[in-house]
């Protein structure tokens, strides 16, 4: 798909956007876009005929761990690791 880059284009985007720009910018944006979209024209170029198709660029595996019963510290144990404590619980800010 070609588009047509040009003053109006960018005005149009801009106002959509609510963007004041300046007749500097509108050039240097005409310019920019066109440059930055035939970069990505390029890519229509490649033959990709026999690749497969990837929607992650890296190969996605199950990274959690197994859902294993362990050992887990004792409440006094818990509680010994802190200072703020009351009744046998952690003690936390006051919650209005």
């Amino acid at each position: 798909m070609k588009v047509n880059i040009n003053k109006e284009l960018i005005e149009h985007v801009a106002e959509v956007a609510r963007l004041k720009l300046s007749e500097q910018e509108k050039e240097q944006f005409v310019k920019e876009l066109k440059e930055i979209l035939d970069s990505f024209s390029k890519l229509d170029e490649v033959d990709t005929k026999y690749t497969d198709i990837s929607l992650q660029p890296v190969e996605l595996k199950n990274m959690l761990r197994e859902d294993k019963e362990e050992k887990c510290l004792a409440q006094k144990e818990a509680l010994s690791l802190t200072e703020h404590k009351k009744d046998g619980y952690f003690k936390g800010p006051r919650a209005v």
